[in-house]
């Protein structure tokens, strides 16, 4: 079969949309495919690699008349110029707002010449924004016009129906998928002041170190964090935390954690592009979100042998396996401590717990079963089949 020309709008921050957009493009790439990705900045994660992932910058123009850069209309005009200077077979878009209602307004100026249009909803452009005034209506008209439609989990499969009004039918689950080669457990674990910026001043008894990767927003619910730990190491003196990423809601971690007095023991590294190396050093990895469509950084931890402790909330229990963690109901920061401290206290039930999280990253969560069921839907709108491919799992 001929390689397909893709085009990928998305934002290139960290987030799940960005991760998951970037990896794609990245395989497919890999697999001979000409892929483009198009984006205010290229994303980290889609440069490198096998295959060349081409660039297409987002200009967003300024000026005095505008409260707000028109993003949307930038992303249009972009596409457009593209598909007007070669041929693109597939244009799949990332996160709903505001992409779906670009690509229909490209749509509607290229005429015959639009490529099939595929949308892949990530979180929070299915539920949050799905009913907000401002985007809801327009992108539901955008969302039901694309030829196929995607989403992560059976949980965001049935929001983003009941939400938009869509036809469940016309929403295939496709699970996002890890790099189980970069994400990989280490040949022997890091000493916990790898994932520190510089040499601390040592803690009076060695214990656990815990992970958090997200980017700090209130959905997040990441000031729960500091009770988390305030608790774990009221039985393990010596536990702490290492956070990495930025938001709106990083100062407010670090002011509950002064008010709980583990400010010592919580380090923020920030955005950092080698999490996956950090995660040697993990014995935990831990969320709090209030809603999560999938997971990602959650899944990269699991390909990294690091049991997931968290909320039983959304997509998330379809991703972390039986054995590969725990969840607990939303808010109850006693269960979620108790968790964590019967598991990282004892070195064997971590291992194990850490090998059933491998296990299940390689046996559900693989690049290529991922990688098949896009190029799959690609390929059958291509073909004029623009009937919906179901769930994958």
């Amino acid at each position: 079969m001929r390689p397909l020309s893709i085009a990928m709008v998305c934002y290139p921050a960290l987030g799940g949309s960005g991760v998951v957009a970037s990896e794609l493009a990245r395989g497919l790439a890999a697999s001979g495919h000409r892929v483009h990705v198009i984006a205010t900045e290229l994303p980290a994660r889609a440069a490198g690699g096998p295959g060349e992932v081409r660039f297409e910058r987002v200009e967003v123009p300024s000026s005095p008349v505008f409260e707000h850069g028109p993003y949307c209309l930038a992303v249009a005009s972009r596409i457009v110029e593209l598909v007007r200077r070669e041929p693109i077979d597939i244009l799949h878009l990332h996160y709903a707002v505001p992409h779906a209602a670009s690509a229909l307004l490209a749509a509607q100026v290229l005429g015959a010449a639009a490529p099939a249009r595929v949308i892949t909803l990530h979180g929070t452009d299915a539920t949050r924004l799905a009913e907000h005034p401002g985007v809801g209506p327009v992108t539901a008209f955008a969302i039901a016009a694309c030829d196929a439609i995607t989403v992560p989990s059976h949980y965001l499969r049935r929001e983003a129906a009941e939400r938009y009004g869509l036809l469940a039918a016309r929403i295939s689950v496709i699970p996002n998928f890890v790099d189980l080669e970069r994400f990989a457990p280490p040949a022997a674990r890091l000493a916990p002041e790898a994932a520190r910026p510089a040499p601390p001043e040592p803690e009076p008894e060695h214990g656990p170190v815990l992970f958090h990767v997200s980017n700090f927003r209130p959905i997040k619910r990441p000031a729960e964090l500091a009770d988390v730990l305030a608790r774990v190491r009221g039985a393990l003196p010596g536990a702490r935390m290492v956070l990495v990423g930025d938001g709106p809601e990083r100062e407010a971690v670090a002011a509950r954690a002064a008010a709980l007095g583990v400010a010592e023991a919580m380090t923020f590294l920030g955005r950092r592009s080698d999490f996956a190396g950090l995660l040697a050093a993990a014995d935990g990895f831990v969320l709090t979100s209030e809603s999560e469509s999938f997971g990602v950084a959650a899944l990269e931890a699991m390909a990294a042998g690091v049991p997931v402790f968290g909320y039983r909330v959304g997509g998330l229990p379809e991703v972390v396996c039986e054995d590969a963690g725990a969840l607990v109901p939303v808010g109850d920061l006693d269960a979620l401590a108790a968790a964590i401290t019967d598991v990282v206290r004892d070195p064997a039930r971590r291992a194990a717990m850490g090998r059933a999280a491998r296990a299940c990253a390689e046996n559900e969560f693989s690049a290529p079963r991922a990688l098949a069921a896009y190029e799959a839907c690609y390929r059958r709108l291509i073909a004029g089949q623009t009937r919906s491919l179901g769930a994958v799992r």
